[in-house]
């Protein structure tokens, strides 16, 4: 019966390198080695023996309690929400709170420090978390470029490779935060 039946799904004990047996995956005992088993288990033994198991060339077999889908998934989703947002505020930040925009984040940034004692502290960057309180004022419509391709760049490195940490993505919510931070109420 045991001869009939296909190798991978037989109830035979296998042989593993090492000279160490493990029983099959079907849970049923078999009571010892027969005839026809040992038979069996000579006959399939010479790709184990080799060293080369037959899972290592192909892609990763789907397992239950293991979550690499779901990271690439919601990782490389979240990465392209980013590289939409930041595609969206570097066409539209000139014209919205850039120098000359409806409302420039310029003289918005003037005014928190006004209302905050006059100094850039705790305080103001309390009021409007962003990284512009760090930059030139001069010429703000680069600087809000440059936050804007800094964002691209860095989520399209994500979406692309689906490798990110916890530094990377921090410093997207960051960069777009601070986008988000000076865009006031309209």
């Amino acid at each position: 019966m045991a001869a009939s039946a296909d190798s991978s799904g037989s109830s035979v004990r296998r042989r593993r390198g090492g000279g160490e047996t493990e029983p099959a995956d079907s849970g049923e005992d078999t009571g010892g080695d027969t005839e026809e088993d040992t038979e069996e288990d000579t006959e399939g033994d010479t790709e184990e023996d080799t060293g080369d198991p037959e899972g290592d060339t192909g892609p990763p077999s789907l397992r239950t309690g293991t979550y690499w889908l779901t990271r690439i998934v919601l990782l490389r989703s979240v990465a392209f929400i980013y590289l939409v947002a930041f595609s969206v505020a570097y066409n539209q930040n000139k014209q919205l709170i850039g120098e000359r925009g409806l409302l420039p984040c310029g003289d918005y940034l003037k005014s928190v420090k006004r209302y905050v004692g006059g100094r850039i502290g705790a305080a103001a960057f309390a009021y409007a978390p962003t990284v512009l309180w760090l930059a030139d004022w001069g010429d703000m419509d680069a600087n809000l470029d440059g936050i804007a391709l800094a964002g691209m760049a860095l989520a399209a490195f994500v979406l692309v490779t689906g490798m990110a940490n916890m530094l990377v993505m921090v410093t997207l919510w960051g960069l777009y935060h601070s986008l988000v931070g000076v865009g006031q109420l309209w």
